[in-house]
């Protein structure tokens, strides 16, 4: 009996963990134009775990993310599941990637080889803005529970698909703590 009413429990929170992690998931898209934006630029806030979408200036889409595990600091080296920290650009795509689709960032920057060159660590440099693992789309913005990607970037695939249609490549990316 003890057993059965323990499960229950766990049940309940995470049903309620579930229900509160969706508050809020479409929020960001109040007052957000449905007409395809000229993007120039992409600022991520690592703190607060956005991502926005610019066009002159002004943010005009705004996404929850998942970074990650180790997410806070600047990427020192490969393996340290960091999302790196400075100014990068879009510089490919890929349709068929593990998660989704995805778009590559230009990491590492010269500064960031500058860095390491001090530390003799390898920076690795396979970073990406991209949607969930293949098979687990079904997850939505669950993903966004936990850091769970080795320092990429992580929205819903549907997210991804917009961002893959609105950001071309050479877009500016900036990435904050």
């Amino acid at each position: 009996m003890e057993n059965i009413q323990l499960k229950t429990a766990v049940c309940v929170i995470l049903a309620i963990i579930m229900i509160a992690s969706m508050i809020g998931c479409e929020e960001d898209r109040r007052g957000q134009s449905t007409i395809a934006p000229n993007i120039d630029g992409i600022v991520v806030e690592k703190s607060s775990r956005r991502l926005h979408l610019m066009s002159a200036g002004k943010v005009v889409r705004t996404y929850r993310i998942a970074l990650g595990r180790n997410p806070v600091g600047r990427k020192s080296r490969e393996g340290d599941n960091r999302t790196p920290e400075g100014t990068y650009v879009v510089d490919g795509r890929n349709a068929n990637s593990s998660y989704h689709r995805s778009l590559h960032i230009s990491y590492p920057s010269p500064v960031d080889f500058q860095q390491a060159r001090r530390s003799d660590d390898s920076l690795g440099g396979n970073i990406m803005i991209h949607g969930i693992r293949n098979g687990l789309g079904w997850l939505g913005p669950f993903h966004r529970l936990f850091d769970w990607t080795r320092g990429c970037i992580a929205v819903t695939n549907k997210e991804i698909e917009e961002i893959w249609v609105l950001v071309p490549n050479g877009t500016t990316i900036v990435l904050q703590p």
